[in-house]
């Protein structure tokens, strides 16, 4: 699995930008995808992630109704679109695929750094 993710970069408070991940070397509808983020001197933690057919959603509570993820299955990507930027969001955010449903052993892509300014 090749995940390769794009789309970071130096943002104002209040902006917005919009993260993508192309997946290469599987068959993309067998995997659910999500988004981790890992700020500096802190774990990775879940950001959100999407099911298989992109019916099913899910969002960390620090991003819910802010962050929107989605999938287009037809030309293997999935997008984070990130409103409402705060410096909180400052963070190397991470593709993920998983067949388990559960994150325990997720494939993983590149970060790509968001940085939020004051």
């Amino acid at each position: 699995v090749q995940l390769q993710a794009s789309g970071g970069g130096l943002v104002q408070a209040g902006g917005s930008l919009r993260l993508s991940c192309a997946a290469s070397g599987v068959t993309f509808t067998s995997f659910q995808m999500g988004w981790f983020r890992q700020a500096p001197g802190k774990e990775r933690r879940f950001v959100a992630d999407i099911s298989r057919t992109g019916t099913n959603t899910f969002y960390a509570d620090s991003v819910k109704g802010r962050f929107t993820i989605s999938r287009d299955n037809v030309k293997r990507m999935v997008y984070l679109q990130m409103n409402s930027l705060t410096p909180d969001d400052t963070a190397l955010y991470y593709c993920a695929a998983d067949t388990q449903g559960n994150w325990a052993k997720p494939y993983w892509g590149q970060g790509t750094l968001v940085t939020v300014s004051s």
